[in-house]
């Protein structure tokens, strides 16, 4: 009997920890996956003072117009907010690519001389002084922008909210090779376990300045 209880115990061990018999994974199921609804679109205003726009690695080859026409696509209401940005004094940073010049940043966003650039990862806080320079200018609300949207954009927003930036992230300033991969980082950015509304997700043309 003692026998019979302890073979019981341990099939009953296993049939705990190994899950139900033919359990699906991603990989078998990727077909059938249905897209979320999409995450709400927000109308945003920000304090110039308080507020810095951030342009990352809109650089070639990273934004080359045949190699990834959608970054070419997102350039005009870019280069409006940008023009906005400006005209309200507020502060401008850009980033590169690993290793790139800054005469590598498209002619629609060309940094002024006085603002800073910055080369770096994914993450454009890592191993930089953009944190530093920002928390000196009294910086605490960041307009992400970026290409791509999964690498610099997305990854760059998710460490500005660990350093408790407000984060506001243009749907059409982000781009990437695919659709896809926009609408993956988008989600990530409004689901995120840990930062769950801390990421405004917005349009260019819905972010108003006081």
């Amino acid at each position: 009997m003692k026998a019979f209880v302890k073979s019981g115990l341990g099939l009953l061990g296993l049939a705990l920890f190994s899950g139900p018999a033919g359990a699906a994974d991603i990989m078998s199921e990727w077909a059938g996956v249905k897209a979320p609804p999409p995450p709400k679109l927000e109308d945003v205003t920000v304090d110039p003072k308080t507020t810095a726009l951030l342009l990352l690695d809109f650089n070639l080859p990273i934004c080359d117009p045949v190699a990834r026409p959608r970054c070419k696509e997102s350039l005009p209401a870019l280069a409006k907010l940008l023009a906005a940005a400006r005209a309200k004094n507020m502060m401008v940073v850009y980033s590169l690519g690993a290793g790139r010049p800054a005469t590598d940043i498209v002619p629609e966003l060309k940094p002024l001389g006085t603002e800073p650039v910055f080369s770096a990862g994914s993450d454009k806080f890592y191993g930089t002084e953009l944190e530093k320079t920002l928390k000196d200018k009294g910086i605490q609300t960041l307009i992400v922008n970026g290409v791509a949207a999964n690498g610099a954009a997305l990854f760059t927003a998710t460490a500005a909210v660990r350093r408790n930036f407000a984060v506001i992230a243009p749907v059409d300033g982000q781009s990437s090779d695919t659709a896809y991969a926009e609408q993956f980082a988008i989600w990530e950015m409004a689901n995120s376990p840990g930062q769950v509304g801390k990421i405004k997700i917005t349009k260019t043309d819905m972010i108003k300045f006081d």
